[in-house]
């Protein structure tokens, strides 16, 4: 599996450099997870402007890092523009479970967005 890395303090953008994100590829991608997760990676941005496929498989590789950052820190899926991708994430009406942002640029910022509402209500509730 190819993929690009960009770590900040606070965020992680992982770049799949692959075509097809399928059963073949979907395993490794969950292990890359299951590691960033462990490795204490707050923030992740999964980039798949490369992607141009995704299976089933795929999709529950995603769900997989949704579920492991839902109560951590922020997963956020970006660059889903490909047709076939993005007609698979409306029948799956994955729109509405995932954090799903057009660029790489807005997703950094959504993710700053989310981190000052945590900070915020975790002071909301300190008083």
């Amino acid at each position: 599996m190819k993929f690009t890395l960009d770590k900040t303090d606070r965020y992680t953008i992982l770049k799949l450099d692959e075509e097809n994100l399928n059963s073949i590829l979907a395993p490794d991608l969950k292990s890359e997870f299951v590691f960033f997760r462990n490795e204490g990676v707050r923030n992740l941005i999964l980039d798949i402007t490369d992607v141009k496929y995704v299976d089933s498989s795929g999709l529950s590789a995603i769900l997989t890092a949704n579920r492991l950052w839902k109560d951590y820190g922020c997963f956020v899926l970006t660059g889903a523009n490909h047709p076939a991708v993005k007609k698979l994430i409306e029948i799956s009406r994955l729109e509405s479970i995932l954090n799903i942002v057009p660029t790489v640029e807005e997703s950094v910022d959504f993710v700053f967005m989310e981190d000052i509402e945590k900070e915020l209500t975790a002071a909301g509730e300190d008083e």
